[in-house]
């Protein structure tokens, strides 16, 4: 089992992970405006690259992080997120931006395949770590709302890549001084899943669990990228400092994560299947109110149905850590997340152009539709009655 220094700094890890990539969709309007573009919808399609590498690079950082090492891929990490994010602030133009973006997401791939399988190594309540993982990462999402907006409005977006850039450096310092060398990769270790399931069983439910993931990292995507613009246009009138935009998006976030903790809590005491629908259905009426609702209501709406968004996230990572042997999870979750993010990446290039075209209020009405069709998916799983492993 890891060091609790060790677990802090994965965990903070996640917080990084979630905040750059979300930095660019909270400071577009001003980068927009910076490079020449009318509207931030024109922009937004720039920023595709990055969550389709974010998807499509799981796969490599999965494998080298069960046959190299998770240590050595976790500090590649860091100091990568770190200089990326340095070199976005010294863009010019849309292309270089783009290409920025697309190298903060290459190493963003990083994380997920690898920090959370290396967090959870022999964890003995992995609900409960995967909850308390999903809360600081997405409060690195209510940080990136937040930050951004102060640090935009103070110094410039400029400042709100390199700021967080040189804190990623310095946290990767810390890390390879505080996280000991592995002596093994973890595909030369002994292992076992929590559950054993037939072959068959086993390959239907990693099945369903991808499929749910990338309905669920569109409705992600799409919210998460788009929520900065919804607030400004929905609270015209009401608030319109980029500063207090950027709090009140951030208190969204950090209010909705705590869901991970309750919802990590639940799953190691109930069968997964029905808590999961149950989540995504919550999802469908909020999203629908919000579609209709202006000012306050919006605001409410919102927190509401972000709620149920980041209550769903630990859901997939629980899958894998109770049917999947260690030994292969990071190749495991790297083919899971390929192909989810990858397809989830779509949102991020349609959601400029769809909100131009219909509004954002035809947007929620399609994000309910996605949460149906997570909840019919999740309805394939199978039941949780095969015994447990020794």
């Amino acid at each position: 089992m890891i060091s609790r220094p060790v677990a802090a700094l994965l965990n903070i890890g996640h917080a990084v992970d979630h905040m750059f990539l979300l930095i660019f969709a909270t400071a577009v309007s001003a980068i927009a405006t910076d490079f020449g573009f009318e509207r931030w919808e024109d922009l937004m399609p720039y920023g595709v690259g990055a969550f389709f590498v974010f998807g499509l690079g799981s796969l490599p950082s999965g494998r080298l992080g069960d046959l190299w090492g998770r240590r050595s891929m976790m500090v590649l990490f860091f100091f990568g997120m770190g200089a990326a994010a340095l070199l976005a602030s010294i863009t010019r133009s849309a292309w270089e931006m783009a290409g920025a973006l697309t190298l903060i997401g290459l190493f963003a791939s990083i994380y997920h395949p690898v920090g959370i399988p290396m967090l959870l190594q022999q964890s003995a309540r992995p609900g409960a770590t995967i909850g308390l993982n999903g809360l600081v990462g997405n409060l690195g999402i209510a940080v990136a709302a937040a930050l951004t907006g102060l640090l935009v409005k103070w110094l410039g977006w400029r400042a709100a890549f390199a700021v967080p850039g040189l804190v990623s450096i310095a946290v990767g310092f810390v890390f390879v001084f505080v996280c000991p060398p592995e002596r093994e990769s973890p595909a030369k270790r002994p292992g076992g899943a929590a559950i054993t399931l037939p072959a068959g069983l086993l390959a239907r439910a990693l099945a369903i669990m991808t499929a749910a993931a990338a309905t669920s990292s569109l409705l992600f995507n799409f919210t998460t990228n788009g929520n900065a613009q919804l607030l400004t246009e929905r609270l015209r009138g009401v608030a319109e400092d980029p500063a207090l935009l950027g709090a009140l998006l951030g208190s969204v976030y950090a209010v909705a994560s705590l869901a991970q903790l309750v919802v990590g809590r639940l799953i190691d005491r109930m069968p997964l299947k029905p808590l999961y629908m149950g989540v995504t259905l919550a999802q469908v009426p909020l999203l629908l109110l919000a579609s209709q609702a202006q000012g306050w209501w919006l605001y409410g709406a919102l927190l509401c149905a972000m709620t149920f968004i980041f209550g769903a996230i630990p859901f997939t990572d629980a899958m894998i850590v109770r049917y999947v042997d260690d030994r292969i999870r990071s190749r495991v979750a790297g083919m899971r997340l390929a192909v989810s993010l990858s397809v989830s990446s779509l949102a991020v290039w349609m959601l400029g152009p769809v909100v131009k075209g219909m509004g954002f209020g035809t947007l929620l009405c399609v994000l309910a539709a996605i949460s149906l069709c997570t909840a019919a998916v999740v309805g394939l799983l199978p039941r949780e009655h095969a015994r447990e492993t020794p």
